[in-house]
């Protein structure tokens, strides 16, 4: 008598760790890459401020100096 396969709670956790490496990657591979994103929207602002906090720090250096020799 042929009963045919079946599928036991062991075939499917099997199958399961199976594929979990690879889930576990593809994880690791979006938060990379998601951090990556963020890093750079962070640096880009950065930047940006950086920038104009030196422009406002070369008019006061300005307007001292003006102050200075008069």
């Amino acid at each position: 008598m042929d009963v045919g396969h079946t599928l036991f709670a062991s075939d499917s956790m099997f199958a399961l760790l199976t594929f979990l490496p690879i889930v576990f990657y593809l994880i690791a591979i979006v938060f990379a890459i998601y951090f990556v994103i963020k890093v750079i929207k962070f640096m880009n602002e950065k930047t940006k401020l950086d920038r104009e906090r030196n422009e406002k720090l070369t008019e006061v250096i300005k307007t001292l100096n003006q102050d200075k020799k008069d």
